[in-house]
């Protein structure tokens, strides 16, 4: 590959991790010289675009046919996980700190921040320190094609969550996240991937048919994208993002060690 070639690909790498960084974190698609690095997430991303393994968006691949690889997360003893209308809290009930995360299945970044900080989290759930509340949002519901897989996503995690499964849930999907602007699973596939992290309960897939609770996630989505607690100014003014997690009701600055302090 000649010199201009190799410039020209970088350049264009550089652009789709403007590109996914400004839609993932609320900011306008437009103004990507506005786009801030404020959290090792967004740092990740542009490791990954050094690298030259960035994932790119010149096709829009299909989930059709595709088989959802299922993984374990180990959670130890104790560790319970409750669906509370559209949050879902995951912790030993001894836990003394809490924290709250918001998260979109189909978001790039917050995919990088589950590869990133998973273990930590949950290394300090399964010690009892640290309870977890996981809002996940549509917040990226039309940027699927057909659009509504945030949404259909966010509805199967609460039902995995009323199994008993909503880690496992949540990391299968995370692991093999479709592409944004591609084909997001559809609700067979998601009924499947519940089958292998062990949901056999028939209301699951009830649930996940019928989308029942697909308007408490669109409630819920509706308070927090205007909470002005959870507003953050990437380069253009305030606005709502994710991945976003708080801690006492403060916003935490997503940086090496954050985990550690927040238990501190």
């Amino acid at each position: 590959m000649g010199g201009a070639e190799r410039n020209a690909r970088k350049r264009k790498q550089q652009q789709t991790a403007a590109r996914s960084v400004a839609q993932a974190r609320g900011v306008a698609g437009g103004d990507k010289k506005k786009v801030v690095a404020i959290t090792v997430a967004v740092v990740v991303l542009a490791a990954l675009v050094i690298g030259g393994v960035l994932w790119t968006t010149s096709s829009k691949d299909t989930t059709e046919g595709k088989v959802i690889q299922a993984q374990t997360t180990t959670s130890a003893p104790g560790v319970v996980e409750k669906r509370d209308g559209a949050v879902v809290v995951v912790g030993k009930p001894e836990a003394k700190k809490t924290i709250d995360i918001y998260a979109d299945f189909l978001c790039p970044v917050c995919k990088q921040f589950e590869e990133s900080f998973k273990g930590q989290i949950q290394e300090q759930v399964n010690n009892g320190v640290l309870q977890v509340r996981y809002h996940m949002l549509p917040m990226l519901n039309q940027r699927s094609d057909p659009p509504g897989y945030s949404l259909d996503s966010a509805n199967a995690s609460l039902a995995a969550a009323d199994a008993g499964k909503f880690l496992a849930f949540h990391d299968a999907l995370f692991k093999d996240q479709p592409q944004e602007g591609a084909r997001g699973f559809d609700k067979a596939q998601l009924i499947k991937l519940g089958a292998d992290v062990g949901i056999t309960d028939p209301a699951f897939a009830i649930a996940v048919n019928t989308g029942a609770y697909e308007q408490q996630v669109k409630d819920a989505y509706a308070k927090i994208s205007k909470d002005p607690s959870l507003q953050q100014d990437f380069g253009n003014g305030p606005g709502f993002g994710t991945p976003t997690v708080t801690a006492n009701g403060q916003v935490v600055k997503l940086e090496e060690g954050w985990v550690q302090k927040v238990v501190a």
